[in-house]
């Protein structure tokens, strides 16, 4: 009885602690706004799930109901079944993760298989990254070429004209095009992965008839028009407007946009702009609404080609609108529901740009490890030396990383999952860093020749620039994991609270919930095992990750109690509970695949054992230091913030000169 009781007790205080605070959604609709793209464009992208698309077109586009804009679709802790969330409870939902997921039947396999080996001979044949690097721009024949593939439709249906790929057989493709010519990608993603994604999403089939053919086929080209001078991560703020004109048969859209891709090529856009919806109180309010809006309507301009540090090749520019008139059935979707849309395209798009940067990572690795081969230095090929040894190795370990990350998510959403956000949103982050450190690492060991043009890593390094700050900053997605995260786990906490008031019918329930609790005070693990799912000969390896989960949810737990809806403003702590995330979900991520290698005696099993073994021993003692550094409240979070306030003040470094001048 005694022990039954501190259980409950010490459950109740956990959500009463909780509740004291008031939660974290209301701050989480702030924040959850910055899940934005801050420059338009990426590499490459996916198929997405369908936005309720209207059976027909209405004479009159349909209003969205008035809600908060930064309203996320939130995933039910007792429904999900994405990874993501559950981890940051604590908890295993292994359904997505375990066994590594194989989606494609033999039919698309043979397919894919098919398509392959000419995309690969393409690119290394006909398309020429440097050439397009040097005249800024994707050269004539090259796009001729990648129109007649298909390249521009890849996920078009077939019966409007496209080769209608699942996301991982898209993944597939892109990851080649990621291992040639990023700025090729960007062309190619800012066409079909967010130019026209939104019609293949809300699109109604008119619209659908009407523009997806000649999409697909490169006739027409399109870009995505989101940002602008004062809105780049927060995109609700745009000011480009759209209202009825008075005959009500159109939106008169003006405004413009900055840092188009496509922008100078493109005859579609998509583009999204503030629009007057009822109030529901007599009166209006600005909401964003998605347009499909055609250069031929008039009154769409764009400025001159940005010069930009890498993608050259691809085309960056300005776009306006002056009057443009809109035709009614030109809607996306409904009105006032653009904000929504935008954030559908965004998050589906992210796992295709892991999947281009494992290809691009291969590439450099490739260069580099040749370049190894075949160097003498004091007598010995310099890939004997350890220095050289350790820089191969991690290439190739974030790589793997990188590579298992995107193909786990990719067949996730071809299974059908909704809930992919965090996991897009970490296969994001975590792509675009490894590829930068992978391409950093590959100059220094090619050295001189690798600072040359001609070797073309430098120009790689360029184009890799751009990865950490569009489709969302980076900083800003990693607030996105926390804080949805967080919120996941505030709504099961809130769950508990309703349980607590009729303790009889839910006993179950609360014995659960305090027992981990009780484990969690006296030190002992209650996370759960994943011995099971795993080849036994990574066992140790699966008790690291399980240790990583429940620590990772109890410290969840811990900052939910201490901070509640204030945790918005401790970015300092959040960034490590992201980062402990992004962790947690790379070691689940290299778990499942090399024990699907093991237990399948493939060639490489070993090699990736390996690869697991040393990623999941540094990657726990990552997770475990960033756990530590979020629960102890350092002191040097205040300091570096006042260090950065006084910088900002003076507008320079702020200490004397050594010499006194």
């Amino acid at each position: 009885m005694l022990r039954s009781a501190l259980k409950l007790a010490l459950l109740q205080r956990s959500v009463a602690l909780y509740n004291a605070q008031e939660g974290v959604r209301p701050a989480l609709a702030s924040v959850v706004r910055l899940n934005q793209q801050n420059y338009a464009s990426t590499a490459a992208k996916t198929q997405v799930r369908e936005i309720e698309p209207e059976p027909e077109q209405a004479s009159e586009p349909k209003v969205a109901q008035d809600r908060p804009e930064a309203e996320v679709d939130p995933a039910s802790s007792s429904g999900t079944k994405s990874f993501g969330f559950g981890m940051f409870m604590g908890q295993v939902a292994p359904e997505q993760v375990f066994p590594f997921p194989e989606v494609m039947n033999e039919e698309q396999r043979e397919f894919l298989q098919m398509l392959v080996d000419p995309v690969n001979k393409f690119f290394e044949e006909q398309n020429d990254a440097l050439k397009n690097d040097m005249i800024e721009k994707v050269d004539d024949p090259t796009m001729q070429g990648l129109k007649e593939m298909g390249a521009f439709g890849l996920q078009v249906p077939q019966d409007l004209g496209g080769l209608g790929l699942s996301n991982t057989q898209y993944a597939r493709l892109v990851e080649i095009v990621g291992e040639y010519d990023l700025g090729v990608g960007i062309t190619l993603g800012a066409h079909q992965s967010i130019g026209f994604k939104g019609i293949l999403i809300a699109g109604n089939p008119e619209q659908k008839a009407k523009y997806l053919p000649k999409l697909a086929s490169g006739e027409t080209v399109a870009a995505f028009c989101l940002t602008e001078p004062a809105s780049g991560s927060d995109a609700s703020s745009i000011k480009t407007r759209a209202v009825l004109s008075d005959d009500g048969k159109h939106y008169i859209l003006n405004g413009g946009k900055i840092w188009i891709s496509n922008g100078g090529l493109a005859e579609i856009f998509t583009v999204f702009a503030q629009t007057p919806v009822p109030d529901g109180k007599g009166g209006t309010r600005d909401k964003v609404t998605a347009f499909i809006v055609e250069r031929s309507f008039g009154g769409v301009t764009n400025g001159p080609p940005e010069k930009k540090m890498g993608i050259k090749a691809s085309n960056t520019a300005e776009v306006y609108f002056e009057d443009v008139k809109i035709p009614l059935e030109n809607v996306l979707g409904e009105v006032g529901g653009g904000f929504k849309i935008a954030m559908h395209i965004l998050n589906n798009g992210r796992f295709g740009m892991a999947a281009a940067l494992s290809g691009t990572i291969k590439g450099v690795i490739k260069k580099a490890s040749d370049h190894a081969a075949n160097r003498t230095q004091f007598g010995e090929k310099i890939h004997k030396f350890g220095a050289i040894q350790e820089k191969l190795a991690r290439m190739a370990m974030v790589q793997y990383v990188t590579e298992s990350m995107a193909y786990m998510l990719c067949a996730n959403m071809d299974q059908g999952s909704k809930d992919f956000q965090i996991e897009a949103a970490i296969s994001k982050i975590y792509g675009s860093e490894a590829a930068w450190f992978a391409s950093d690492e590959a100059i220094q060991i090619l050295g001189g020749m690798g600072y040359m043009r001609d070797c073309g890593v430098e120009r790689v390094m360029r184009d890799l620039r751009i990865f950490r700050i569009f489709e969302g900053t980076n900083d800003i997605l990693r607030l996105f994991i926390a804080l949805t995260g967080i919120q996941f786990a505030g709504k099961n906490l809130q769950e508990l609270q309703r349980a607590l008031k009729n303790p009889l019918g839910n006993m179950g329930v609360l014995a659960s919930a305090a027992s981990k609790r009780v484990k969690r005070k006296l030190g002992l693990s209650s996370g759960p095992s994943l011995q099971q799912y795993v080849d036994s000969s990574l066992s140790s390896q699966a008790t690291q990750v399980s240790k990583a989960i429940d620590n990772f949810g109890g410290t969840v737990e811990d900052v939910l109690m201490k901070y509640g809806k204030k945790v918005v403003e401790e970015q300092f702590l959040l960034k490590r509970v992201a980062d402990a995330a992004i962790d947690i979900y790379g070691m689940v991520a290299v778990l499942s695949r090399a024990s699907r290698s093991i237990q399948r005696g493939d060639a490489s099993a070993d090699y990736e054992k390996m690869i697991c073994t040393v990623f999941c021993n540094e990657a726990s003692e990552r997770v475990a230091a960033n756990l530590a550094t979020v629960t102890s409240g350092r002191s040097d979070f205040k300091l570096m913030r006042d260090i950065a306030e006084e910088v900002v003040e003076k507008n320079q470094v702020v200490q004397e000169h050594p010499l006194g001048f």
